[in-house]
This record gives C-alpha cells, sequence and structure tokens, in this order.
C-alpha cells in the first residue's frame, strides 16, 4: 500500500455543483488543498463515466493528488486511477485488492461499529465513517456516527479514519478532535460559491 494524505477528501457531485464544471470545481479545490480526490458518480452511464475519470486524471498530471473511484472497480482500472472507495455491498475489499493490486489506494466505508470491527480484518488504507451527520447528499443512511460514534470507532480500529456526511467548516474541527484523521466533504466544495476558497477554509482547520 502507498502513503496517501487523507487530510481532506473531496467527493465529486455534479448535481451539488450549480450548473458549473465539474473539472474546474476540482482544479480550484486542489489549489486550495484537497488531498484527495474521489470521483463518484451513481446515475453515469459507463461510457460517460470513463470519459468523466479521463478527464479528471488529465487534470491532476501534474499533481500529486491521487484519484479514486467510488464503488466502481472497472472504471478505476479503465482510467489509470490511483485506486477506489468501496461500500459494505461493493465488491469485497480482497478481490478489489487482487484486482487493484498492492500500490492501490482502498478505502472501506463502514457505518457501525460492528462493520468497524470486521474491518480489522482487511488491510485497507482507510475506512470511510459514514455518515458523521445525516446529509442529503447520502439520503438512504438514516442513522448517524456523531461525533460519539467517531470516537468509539476510533478507540477499537487501528485503520486511519476519514468522516464523511454533513461536515463543513463549522463543524469539522469536533469531528477531528473525536478521532478522524481527515475529512471528507461534498456539498461544502461542490456547491460552494467559491470552491478554492471553500477548500482553503477547510484546508486550514485541519489539526492533525
Amino acid at each position: 500500500m502507498r502513503p496517501v494524505n487523507l487530510a481532506l477528501h473531496l467527493v465529486t457531485d455534479r448535481n451539488l455543483a450549480r450548473g458549473r464544471n465539474l473539472i474546474d470545481i476540482v482544479q480550484a479545490a486542489v489549489h486550495g488543498g484537497v488531498t484527495l480526490v474521489q470521483l463518484r458518480e451513481k446515475e453515469c452511464a459507463t461510457r460517460e463515466f470513463v470519459e468523466l475519470g479521463r478527464a479528471l486524471m488529465a487534470s491532476l498530471k501534474n499533481t500529486d493528488i491521487p484519484l479514486l473511484v467510488n464503488d466502481r472497480i472497472d472504471i478505476a482500472l479503465a482510467v489509470g486511477a490511483d485506486g477506489v472507495h468501496i461500500g459494505q455491498s461493493d465488491m469485497p475489499y480482497a478481490d478489489a485488492r487482487r484486482i487493484l493490486g498492492a500500490e492501490a489506494i482502498i478505502g472501506l466505508s463502514v457505518g457501525s461499529e460492528a462493520e468497524a470491527r470486521e474491518a480489522e480484518a482487511v488491510d485497507v488504507d482507510y475506512l470511510g465513517l459514514s455518515p458523521v451527520f445525516v446529509t442529503p447528499t447520502k439520503s438512504e443512511l438514516k442513522e448517524q456516527l456523531g461525533l460519539e460514534g467517531v470516537g468509539r470507532i476510533r478507540q477499537i480500529s487501528r485503520h486511519r479514519l476519514v468522516a464523511i456526511g454533513g461536515i463543513n467548516s463549522d463543524n469539522m474541527t469536533p469531528v477531528l478532535q473525536a478521532g478522524a484523521d481527515g475529512v471528507a466533504v461534498v456539498s461544502a466544495i461542490c456547491s460552494a460559491a467559491d470552491p478554492l476558497k471553500a477548500a482553503q477554509q477547510l484546508s486550514k482547520l485541519h489539526i492533525k
């Protein structure tokens, strides 16, 4: 596994981009301090997904910012992404690792202490704690972990933890203080009036 800076993830969502070009938002966020980009597309045709992934890879070519693909191992392979983020119902970690190789970055979503305990058996690069706070971008998830849940998982997990779900500049610091090693945001950057300034503000709040 390769070392990766988990401080501030941008998870993309074109539906929250307010009609703006996603590549422009990503580039602004990277200039503002984002340390990792995750391409998430839930309603995208495969060909369009590949084209978007390749465009993002090209935009990140002269940076040291990794690109992960949410859920889709096939898309990650097709575009030469740095890794994937998988959920509990996606391809099992062992299969994803075998397909993508030892150097790929692989994150795994967990939404409970039980799932975090199960994840102790796998060598993922990080766990995505989801959702810390209930958010419209994860409307299918009704139960939030809260700060207490982040703290409890920190006590039982050997993995690095990335918190996601309703995180913004107002609540990021308590999430980190609760035990997260980094945060992932969607609307806090994608919907921001100025994605560059939003990323700069979030980056300055990281205390790890």
